[in-house]
């Protein structure tokens, strides 16, 4: 039996552990919650490139086999991606900067025609006189917001500075995946079993299918989206039919659940400017389509590219925007798709019973020929 000095010695020396334990975990935790946030952007930019890396493989791997460098194939398709980025922002920016060109030169036209608009349909009585005069007040309050955002000119170029920067990173990075990804893979290969190879190999051929899939999957919605949106706003008069068609298309594709209506605010200002009762007809039509294409489309053409429920995609794009706003949304479907298919392939079958809870019902129609056809 110990002595009273030797237990208390031990207890001491057991608090002693506890305390150095406590707080020993608790300097870790904090540890790993600072150097988390401050790379918080670093890993962000990483899964983007992760993405990239995935959605172009399939390409690098066509030129390859056709006799391509892999580093030559990696970086002529990310060349023809940013030639095209920069193609459809340049058309963007210039449409919109003639649009608020010619708003300011014409502004006090502008203003008598939407004041009789209002007037007209919503029985109002608003003097388009007053109207201009409040605009082109220096001490108004619409001069006093043009004069406070002038001195954001700086913080907004260094900010557009900043937004490069991390675009170079991200193709850096993109580069690098898919120039070096059979060296990556066998130096991950060949830390492990022959079992769990293959395991993580199909596991990385399923991520570059998914990933294709959804880009195919949503650049066919994007192609139908902006030709019916073209049609639609060459009958209405929208300016630059072509260029807000593709615009209204691209977006509504790849910024998932809110991406529509988002895309819509362009084309809904340009033809409220140009003739504002056709602004009528642009919400009433994007509204519309966006139903068929929720209903009609969108689902044949996911479920042959992507074999995603759309419940499990309209929930996944929910969470990844709450974690990472649109760019969660925008990368929650590929990952559904991937974890669905993963979770699909482990696990063993069984036979399911016999159940009204597990049947499908047959419409009454179909059953009532089948009476009559066995009767």
């Amino acid at each position: 039996m110990p002595s009273p000095a030797e237990e208390k010695l031990l207890s001491t020396r057991w608090l002693l552990k506890v305390a150095v334990i406590f707080w020993g975990g608790f300097l870790v935790m904090v540890a790993t919650r600072h150097s988390f946030h401050r790379l918080a952007n670093l890993l962000v930019l990483l899964l983007i490139s992760i993405f990239l890396s995935l959605a172009i493989e399939p390409g690098v791997n066509k030129l390859q086999a056709r006799g391509w460098r892999r580093g030559r194939a990696t970086i002529t398709i990310l060349l023809s991606v940013i030639v095209g980025a920069i193609a459809l922002v340049s058309l963007f920016v210039t449409l919109v900067a003639t649009q608020i060109v010619d708003l300011l030169r014409n502004s006090e036209e502008y203003v008598n025609e939407t004041v009789d608009f209002i007037n007209r349909n919503f029985n109002a009585n608003i003097n388009p006189q007053e109207v201009n005069n409040s605009i082109t007040d220096p001490n108004g309050p619409v001069q006093r917001f043009i004069n406070s955002q002038q001195d954001k000119v700086v913080s907004v170029s260094v900010q557009a500075l900043g937004v490069l920067l991390q675009i170079f990173s991200v193709l850096l990075f993109t580069f690098y995946f898919v120039a070096d990804g059979p060296r990556w893979r066998r130096a991950i290969c060949s830390r492990l079993p022959a079992e769990r190879q293959v395991r993580v190999l199909e596991v990385w051929e399923i991520a570059v299918t998914k990933t294709g899939g959804y880009l195919y999957s949503r650049a066919l919605l994007a192609l139908a989206s902006s030709f019916f949106h073209w049609i639609a706003f060459q009958a209405i008069g929208t300016p630059a039919p072509i260029a807000m068609a593709i615009w209204v298309g691209l977006v509504s594709q790849f910024m998932p659940v809110v991406g529509t209506y988002v895309a819509g605010v362009l084309p809904l200002v340009l033809s409220f400017i140009e003739e504002p009762s056709s602004a009528i007809f642009v919400v009433v039509f994007i509204i519309v389509y966006q139903q068929i294409e929720n209903y009609f489309v969108s689902p044949r053409i996911t479920a042959r590219t992507m074999d995603l429920h759309p419940a499990l995609a309209f929930g996944s794009a929910i969470a990844g925007a709450a974690l990472l706003g649109a760019l969660g949304a925008l990368l929650a479907l590929p990952g559904a798709a991937m974890v669905q298919a993963i979770a699909s392939q482990r696990g063993s079958r069984h036979d399911v019973v016999d159940s009204p809870l597990t049947t499908s019902q047959q419409p009454r129609r179909k059953r009532k020929r089948r009476r009559q056809a066995a009767g």
